[in-house]
């Protein structure tokens, strides 16, 4: 019955509470219906009280949404944004090979992982403002997926790299990047500014500054660091012993 409602009126969801009228059942007949399909696989639980139902019964199996499914109906379901990054956005992109078993994304309500039908998710929160720079990419469902874009991937992976293990491979990711014409110093530069810390304009002003780029760029950088005598590791993994770059307050504690 469930599935003929929902079907027969294009419902991608349903909510506790909207089957009593249609299908002539009490509150507990209602909350048993959806834990007994929940169970079975055949529906997916996204928030308290609000359930995923597939186009059609899946055959032989359970049913699954995907991330761009899940995410979406969860961040509508919280009024909320997000957008897909770190691992995800790496392998995305080409930059490394190893596809992750989460989706990882950046979003302005939730902090944690959960679990959406088959699909584990880590919920990253952050302000408002640092969601932006970011890509739509269309699945093959026809639905909108939103990741970080290239750019902002690159910075992330050197602003966010204790959480995704990313330094000092970044430092690779954005040379090859540059040298093959797929980013600009002057995005690096822009993006690095909005979306940035301290940490990650230093690492990204010394990159920049050993590739060569432009002063007028590496100055934008130099004039959003206030005067400090403290030094960062160029690799926060490994002591910080090695020559200084007094200028980027930058120690040279790795080849990479």
């Amino acid at each position: 019955m469930l599935f003929a409602y929902v079907q027969l009126r294009g419902l991608p969801t349903v909510r506790v509470g909207e089957l009593r009228g249609p299908l002539r059942l009490s509150a507990i007949q209602e909350r048993k219906l959806l834990n007994r399909l929940a169970k079975a696989g055949l529906i997916v639980r996204v928030w308290r009280g609000l359930y995923l139902v597939p186009p059609r019964l899946p055959l032989g199996g359970k049913w699954s949404p995907n991330e761009a499914l899940a995410l979406s109906t969860l961040m509508a379901n919280q009024k909320g944004r997000y957008q897909i990054c770190g691992p995800n956005a790496f392998n995305r992109y080409g930059f490394d090979g190893q596809m992750p078993n989460r989706v990882y994304a950046y979003n302005d309500r939730l902090s944690g992982e959960r679990t959406v039908g088959a699909l584990a998710l880590t919920l990253i929160k952050v302000a408002a403002a640092r969601l932006g720079d970011t890509d739509q990419v269309r699945t093959a469902e026809g639905l909108s997926a939103v990741y970080s874009s290239r750019v902002r991937t690159l910075v992330d992976a050197v602003y966010d790299w204790s959480r995704f293990n990313s330094l000092p491979r970044a430092f690779g990711w954005i040379r090859g990047e540059l040298a093959a014409g797929r980013v600009g110093a002057a995005e690096l530069v822009r993006v690095t500014l909005r979306y940035g810390d301290v940490g990650t304009i230093r690492r990204m002003g010394a990159l920049l500054d050993r590739a060569g780029v432009a002063t007028a760029l590496l100055r934008k950088l130099e004039r959003a660091l206030k005067p400090s005598s403290s030094l960062i590791a160029w690799n926060p993994v490994r002591p910080k012993r090695g020559a200084l770059d007094r200028r980027w307050g930058v120690v040279w504690n790795d080849r990479t």
